[in-house]
């Protein structure tokens, strides 16, 4: 590894000139950057591993498993072996991203007792018990190297590599510059994969994590073959009429907090139940609510089949920052958009979620 020179606390790693080059020219054209330092270093250690687990956050989005597929796409090719856990069960939507289907799901998995596994990467989690492994990864015997990949500002950094960057619109982003600093080869299902990230996080290229550099990143994953019409249909056109239902009953259920200046509604499990829907089908009324132009910000709240509340916060308003009141909860998230989880009951969640608000973000 060369360090040719240092700018500011930015590190510039220049193999050769022709890499230099075309790095230099590739972020000077987007207007990003990448922690060059990590980028190498993660790099080295995917190379160096024995054997890899790649974890999405429990409860997986588009992002983290876009992520994911993508990162196994590329262990594929280099021949890497490696497994994949989430701590819950994949979303149909998502069942096209090429390799989810290896992924793990059951509590037993011999994954964690595999003596190779020697890294561990984790994809889209501001920490490990949001990704759902926590508990698992302190019971391992062996010691892995933890790489945290993500870009939610309230990330903990909580791996020996962290590759955090709050700037960019998903963490299949940051896992799109990696590989091109890198100099990975992106093929079609990989490019599917970064792309779906995309667009979920940014609502389509309509909320305030679209940037010109993630619409310029969309079109090049085009360009490498990215199925736009497969994922389309996967996150925009997979309603059912249950969930449409329930979505009718969610919204009939708004309130405006006047104190806060927030919109709220819930979710309960009988409503669930009732329309035989699951969560992901529910999972975008939290940003439909955005088109909302009352409130400073709008809430939803959903009870979880365990009793457990999953908190939405979100805003248009650029004096608000709903990461705050997220992580005044235990969660966090992005100053636009930021998730929490209490315990139930949620005939009582909107009462203490807007009482923790109206004593302002820790």
């Amino acid at each position: 590894m060369d360090l040719r020179y240092i700018i500011g606390r930015q590190y510039t790693i220049l193999d050769n000139e022709e890499q230099a080059l075309y790095t230099a020219l590739f972020y000077r054209k987007t207007k990003t950057f990448m922690p060059k330092i990590a980028a190498r270093m993660i790099h080295r250690v995917i190379h160096e591993a024995n054997k890899i687990l790649l974890i999405p956050h429990q409860h997986p989005d588009g992002d983290t498993l876009g992520s994911l597929s993508a990162c196994m796409g590329f262990l594929r090719a280099i021949g890497k072996p490696h497994e994949a856990y989430c701590r819950t069960a994949i979303p149909d939507a998502y069942a096209f991203l090429p390799h989810v289907d290896r992924i793990a799901t059951e509590e037993n998995t011999g994954v964690w007792r595999d003596p190779a596994i020697d890294v561990i990467i984790v994809f889209d989690a501001g920490d490990l018990h949001y990704a759902g492994v926590d508990d698992y990864i302190k019971r391992m015997e062996q010691r892995p190297i933890i790489v945290n990949i993500d870009h939610h500002a309230t990330n903990e950094h909580f791996g020996h590599h962290n590759l955090v960057i709050p700037t960019a619109s998903s963490t299949t982003e940051i896992l799109y510059r990696f590989f091109i600093f890198n100099h990975i080869p992106i093929d079609e299902y990989m490019a599917t994969a970064l792309l779906t990230g995309l667009i979920t996080d940014t609502d389509h290229f309509t909320n305030a994590a679209t940037s010109s550099a993630s619409l310029k990143f969309a079109g090049d994953l085009i360009k490498r073959g990215a199925n736009l019409h497969r994922i389309r249909l996967s996150s925009l056109k997979n309603k059912t009429v249950g969930g449409l239902k329930v979505w009718g009953v969610v919204l009939s259920r708004l309130e405006t907090d006047k104190e806060t200046d927030t919109v709220y509604t819930y979710i309960t499990r009988e409503d669930t139940v009732r329309h035989d829907v699951s969560e992901e089908e529910i999972e975008g009324v939290a940003n439909f609510m955005n088109v909302l132009g009352e409130g400073r910000a709008s809430l939803i709240l959903k009870e979880r089949e365990n009793g457990q509340v999953k908190g939405s916060f979100r805003t248009t308003k650029d004096d608000v920052d709903v990461s705050l009141y997220a992580k005044a909860l235990g969660g966090g998230g992005h100053k636009k958009a930021a998730g929490f989880l209490i315990d139930g009951p949620i005939e009582t969640a909107a009462k203490r979620v807007l009482g923790s608000m109206k004593h302002g973000p820790s």
